[in-house]
């Protein structure tokens, strides 16, 4: 039996040797995904846990966040729908929708081909099978020389892990993944409660120019 395990660790190692030896290379994350994040922001505003349904075929967003901001704490539910560019704030409560013109451009949860690699880890421990998880890191450029950002995925998946980038209002913005599944567990999270589509589009001057202002 000794021997038996001794030979599937060595099989372990070898296979993760070689993912090791490969060069990683910039991906894109499963077009359907859901699960949850945590924000939190470098001058301690903003914490924030949030269940999210993402559609990168349909361009939709689903956010459902519990939080603190400047020490008071809020909920928000939000429909992004890129494609029609309008944006849902939701109170399933009193029944409430309101319809805000959605300015932001959709982006595609991926590692864009102008990153350059920081380096490959494994998460957890390597000295035995399903101990670990092997992950690769990134860095980039903001849009319009806005700053860096840092960004790390599983090397088998492209599954986002967390995200770190800078943002003039709050300092460093760190995000992390977690309960990641494939696909959509309810996809009616996607479609605007039956109360929403009557709602009349309000006007709206500001428009949001990074990931937190859509919490805020």
């Amino acid at each position: 039996m000794e021997t038996y395990n001794m030979k599937i660790l060595a099989v372990f190692a070898f296979v993760l040797a070689g993912c090791l030896a490969q060069k990683p290379r910039p991906c894109s994350s499963p077009r359907l995904l859901s699960g949850a994040l945590m924000v939190s922001t470098q001058n301690e505003k903003l914490e924030a846990y949030i269940r999210y349904e993402y559609d990168a075929m349909g361009q939709r967003i689903r956010l459902k966040e519990l939080g603190a901001y400047d020490n008071k704490s809020f909920t928000y539910d939000a429909l992004l729908l890129f494609r029609k560019a309008v944006m849902y704030e939701i109170n399933h409560k009193n029944h409430i929708c309101k319809k805000r013109p959605l300015k932001a451009d959709f982006h595609p949860m991926r590692i864009p081909k102008t990153a350059g690699l920081l380096g490959q880890a494994v998460v957890g421990s390597s000295s035995g099978p399903g101990q670990g998880l092997l992950v690769n890191t990134w860095m980039g450029d903001l849009p319009n020389k806005q700053g860096k950002y840092v960004s790390t995925v599983t090397e088998f998946g492209c599954i986002p892990v967390g995200t770190s980038y800078q943002t003039d209002r709050f300092g460093w913005v760190v995000t992390s993944f977690f309960n990641n599944v494939i696909g959509i567990t309810d996809p009616g999270q996607l479609n605007p409660p039956d109360f929403c589509p009557d709602a009349e589009m309000e006007d709206d001057e500001e428009e949001p120019v990074d990931f937190v202002s859509l919490f805020l």
